[in-house]
């Protein structure tokens, strides 16, 4: 029986022995630690020289290479070069590859794990492999060489700053502070900054034992890629409140085996010296063994997933909401407001609100920015698309500084330009409009009123409720979806937009999917108005009269889609017998926390909760973008929506949310204006 042995620096309480058949050899395996001692370590090396068949060094890698740029860790070939007589190794090349494969296998399996994932690594140098193939993924790197190597309270942040670092830093590798100002000012100083890096970070690249100096504040809720974590080890990372473990180190006999020991196995085992070893060999070996990396969760299973969105000031009145333009505001006259309207259209865009606490019955979260663009509508029309698009591209940029994963883009900043198309071929991570869920909760809210009403005839048996439904805007991105699934549900459509040849366009479309719809279109919605149930308005109109509500039908069902809104609560007022409803609100599962948007607490317009469905979903991808959606993905978004718990929230009009007793109170006057066959006019005792 051949004995193999691993010396480590490591706690000497985390040694084990056992014996095993490996690679056809009957070896017996045993792991020595020496809490620290050099001293201890070589007189081990002398000791198993003369009796082992190979040795483990736990030490760091003896030799890399960051780029064309070769190291050599002196300490560490010190120790490799006491034993004369046995083979000894470090376990380098094959720990770069477990762990290189820990981080492709979790990928893969967790879905789009890593993807634009803010990463610290402890050290650039030792693992530069690790971080190639994490760049494939994010390219949100920084190391914290210059800190822990140099003392300099500096993060390198690229690849590109690691190359340059890496050109000079055999010059003062082996260089230290003098130790009156290593113990002082500068040594707190580095360790506050990368304390903070480490609370800003999502994944952390580090040894675990160069984590116990830190706690909860700065390791709670964090991935850590890292090797050969123990049980003991674990527990101690539960406590601190780590997430998730991505370990390559596999597991035999119980026991964590590191990669310098399972390379000395492999050298005892085989015969050969460790440069016969190749890589061929490594994978034959690593395939037979059957072995895989380890995702483990210490707290339980954990995902966090990233997201930005991207809002704007519908009106002069969101300036008097926002610091320190609202005292400026509260003394403006109305000139002056006008001049900040135009002047805040060039404001570079800032983080509005952190958003978290959003939840998923799958048990996936999800967190993320609400990033506010300067320009209401009226100067987002003022100029033309590139100047919004640039703005656009800026907040792209700045949520993928924060780590977002998917950005969504809210009100007319998806609606300039091409819908965009251009800002998701040109942004650095993926991009929707949330149009695709605008167009379900519309819908979904409209058919939930009308039920509501209970002023339609049930239908009979399978056949296409008898009602009437008008879709005022029906050419544009979210009117056109509109239009498409409400042909499949009512008995009549019609379809209203001053684009005539695209009308046209769209009813040949919707016959040929429902050849039995019944569609009829229209360059103006007064024509027909007066006999429809239903209404949907998508119009993008930016505040200009769309449809006279005097003329429609007491009882109807209103959605208005539009922001800003189609119908103004001073219109909605004239009619308490129809029921004008702000459409697309949704009900975000969780304890969610973000500041005021306008909605009661945990509730998000559609577009943003679509933004919200994909984070949890993983679906980093350009979703919804351009003018044409695809009603497949108005079907698709509706149902990963009721997975991850979303709801239609309260139906709510331009007063709030709609109780059952105002929607009866509406029912009650428009049963009242049908019998008199006239408009109920408001009163006090009216519910606009």
């Amino acid at each position: 029986m051949k004995h193999v042995v691993s010396i480590s620096l490591g706690s000497s309480q985390q040694d084990f022995e056992f014996t095993t058949e490996f690679l056809g050899t009957r070896l017996r395996v045993q792991r020595i630690g020496t809490n620290g001692s050099t001293a201890t370590a070589i007189k081990l090396i002398k000791q198993w020289d003369k009796k082992a068949a190979a040795i483990g060094l736990g030490v760091l890698k003896d030799s890399y290479k960051v780029g064309s740029q070769g190291f050599i860790a002196k300490d560490s070939a010190r120790l490799k070069a006491v034993a004369t007589r046995v083979p000894v190794t470090t376990g380098g090349r094959l720990g770069d590859i477990l762990q290189e494969w820990a981080v492709r296998h979790a990928q893969t399996q967790l879905g789009n794990y890593f993807n634009n994932a803010r990463t610290l690594f402890f050290s650039g140098l030792t693992d530069y492999k690790l971080a190639l193939a994490l760049s494939e993924f994010t390219s949100n790197l920084q190391f914290a060489d210059p800190v822990l190597q140099l003392g300099v309270p500096k993060l390198l942040g690229s690849l590109d700053a690691l190359h340059l670092y890496s050109n000079g830093a055999h010059y003062v590798k082996d260089w230290s502070l003098p130790s009156a100002i290593a113990s002082g000012p500068v040594k707190d100083w580095t360790r506050f900054v990368l304390r903070k890096a480490m609370q800003k970070a999502t994944v952390l690249v580090a040894p675990a034992h160069e984590l116990d100096d830190y706690g909860l504040e700065e390791l709670a809720g964090k991935t850590l890629i890292t090797a050969a974590v123990n049980d003991e080890r674990m527990a101690q990372l539960r406590d601190k409140g780590v997430s998730t473990v991505i370990d390559g180190a596999p597991v035999l006999h119980g026991h964590v085996i590191a990669a310098n020991l399972l390379d000395a196995m492999i050298l005892a085992a085989t015969g050969k010296a460790a440069a016969e070893i190749l890589e061929d060999d490594y994978l034959e070996i690593i395939t037979g063994m059957d072995a895989k990396p380890r995702i483990v969760y210490p707290n339980g299973y954990q995902r966090v997933n990233r997201f930005a969105f991207v809002i704007h000031p519908l009106s002069q009145e969101y300036f008097k909401k926002v610091k320190p333009i609202e005292l400026l505001s509260q003394v403006s006259p109305p000139v002056l407001m006008d001049s900040l309207e135009k002047i805040m259209a060039y404001a570079p865009p800032f983080v509005y609100s952190r958003v978290t606490g959003v939840k998923s019955p799958t048990g996936v979260e999800a967190e993320g920015w609400l990033i506010s663009v300067g320009g209401t509508p009226k100067e987002i029309m003022r100029h033309d698309p590139e100047f919004t698009y640039r703005r656009l591209l800026d907040a792209a940029a700045m949520a993928k500084r924060l780590g977002a994963q998917i950005m969504g883009l809210g009100a007319f900043t998806k609606v300039v330009g091409d819908a965009g198309l251009t800002v998701a071929k040109r942004a650095p991570l993926p991009i929707t409009t949330g149009n695709s869920y605008s167009a379900s909760g519309a819908l979904w809210a409209a058919h939930d009123a009308l039920l509501r009403m209970r002023l339609l005839p049930p239908p009979k048996g399978k056949g296409r409720v008898k009602f009437k439904a008008m879709i005022v805007g029906a050419t544009g991105a979210i009117g056109s979806v509109c239009a498409r699934l409400m042909a499949r549900a009512a008995e009549e459509v019609y379809m209203v937009s001053p684009e005539s040849a695209k009308l046209l366009a769209l009813k040949e479309s919707i016959l040929k999917d429902s050849p039995g719809a019944k569609i009829f279109i229209a360059s103006s919605a007064d024509k027909c108005i007066a006999d429809m149930d239903m209404i949907v308005t998508a119009t993008s109109g930016a505040g200009k009269k769309v449809l006279d509500i005097m003329k429609v039908k007491p009882g109807c069902v209103i959605t208005d889609v539009a922001r800003p809104l189609d119908l103004p609560p001073q219109e909605v007022a004239k009619r308490p017998d129809v029921l004008v409803i702000e459409s697309g609100e949704i009900q975000l599962p969780g304890d969610v926390q973000m500041k005021n948007i306008g909605l009661p607490k945990g509730l998000a317009y559609a577009c943003l909760a679509e933004t919200i469905v994909l984070a949890l979903e993983g679906r980093f991808e350009n979703f919804t973008v351009g003018r044409a959606i695809e009603w497949e993905k108005v079907r698709e978004i509706y149902q990963l929506g009721l997975k991850h718990g979303m709801k239609l929230a309260a139906i709510s009009g331009v007063n709030g949310p709609f109780s059952d007793a105002d929607i009866a109170r509406v029912r009650e006057l428009a049963l009242i204006a049908r019998a008199v066959k006239k408009p109920v006019k408001p009163s006090s005792r009216s519910r606009p």
